[in-house]
């Protein structure tokens, strides 16, 4: 006889949101059953990974080995998203405006959105922007590109308790998603869903960030946060908690200190380039396993490997 698995019955489900607009709008969520547990329900449609660009050129803040496949287009924001696309296959874009950071370039919030513009008028596919978690300046931000990219349904990142009601009327008023962002906490997470309803934000048009932590640097929180929301969705039918998660990987990963240091700062750690690229990889797969809808990655090589491991268990 045949190994029949042990099935459970779930009464919740994962509210379907779709990013984008046109041929190439992607939706996420939809599933009513754990992270690849097909052989228990329905997973309508597989996570996705999405390539993170910057409004600026990362050449001092990257490691060798993440700026290398990006080498001849760092500085032009708009041709970085078109490579991505064209030549790694991404399926998405997220867009980092680091250059609006008040504590770093601090560049005004129209020159931002306008660099934003190309790049969401340079690829097909669906794109989240993502703020620098300073309240003023991304609301700011936000606000310009939702008005300029009306058409787009973009989604709008972090957006917190501090500015959710600025950027949450801009997703209102022009069409776009917004993805909901709360410190590593499920009540938190919850509060703040709660909120946007109560503003008037639809379930169709929220994701959650729970916030995420990469390898070594809080993954294991994280993964248990983000299991918890969707047990939660799943089990419990928390209908405030039953959105598509989307988890921040590559700018979490690639900061952090072992992602940048050399073979002769750290023999004992081996390859550099092999060490970031399966640091990335190994925090996407964890995350997707607790439960995470999108992954933003950065090196090709990473995305490669966690597209695999996606078709594998598909």
């Amino acid at each position: 006889m045949a190994f029949q698995p042990a099935k459970q019955v779930y009464t919740g489900a994962i509210r379907e949101v779709t990013l984008g607009s046109g041929d190439k709008a992607v939706t996420v969520g939809g599933k009513k059953v754990f992270p690849f547990h097909s052989f228990e329900g329905t997973i309508p449609h597989p996570p996705r990974v999405a390539m993170e660009v910057w409004d600026k050129d990362p050449s001092a803040e990257w490691a060798e080995a993440a700026k290398a496949p990006f080498l001849d287009v760092l500085a032009d924001s708009a041709a970085w998203a078109r490579k991505c696309v064209d030549q790694y296959g991404a399926e998405m874009i997220v867009v980092q405006t680091k250059s609006a950071d008040p504590n770093g370039d601090n560049k005004p919030a129209e020159e931002v959105a306008e660099v934003v513009s190309k790049v969401i008028n340079a690829v097909d596919v669906p794109v989240v922007i993502w703020g620098v978690a300073n309240h003023e300046k991304d609301t700011e931000v936000m606000r310009l590109t939702a008005e300029k990219c009306s058409d787009k349904r973009l989604a709008l990142s972090p957006v917190e308790e501090g500015d959710y009601k600025q950027v949450g009327a801009a997703c209102l008023a022009y069409k776009h998603v917004v993805v909901a962002s709360s410190p590593i906490d499920v009540n938190l997470a919850k509060q703040l869903n709660i909120l946007l309803g109560n503003l008037g934000v639809a379930g169709q048009d929220i994701v959650i960030d729970p916030t995420t932590g990469g390898l070594g640097y809080g993954l294991e929180y994280s993964y248990s946060v983000m299991e918890r929301i969707v047990q939660a969705a799943l089990t419990q039918e928390d209908e405030k908690l039953q959105q598509p998660i989307i988890a921040n990987v590559g700018n979490e990963v690639w900061k952090c200190k072992e992602a940048n240091l050399s073979a002769e700062d750290a023999p004992a750690l081996g390859d550099p380039a092999r060490r970031g690229i399966l640091m990335e990889a190994v925090t996407a797969v964890g995350l997707l396993l607790a439960g995470a809808d999108i992954v933003v990655m950065r090196h090709p090589d990473a995305i490669k490997l966690v597209k695999q491991f996606i078709a594998k268990m598909t």
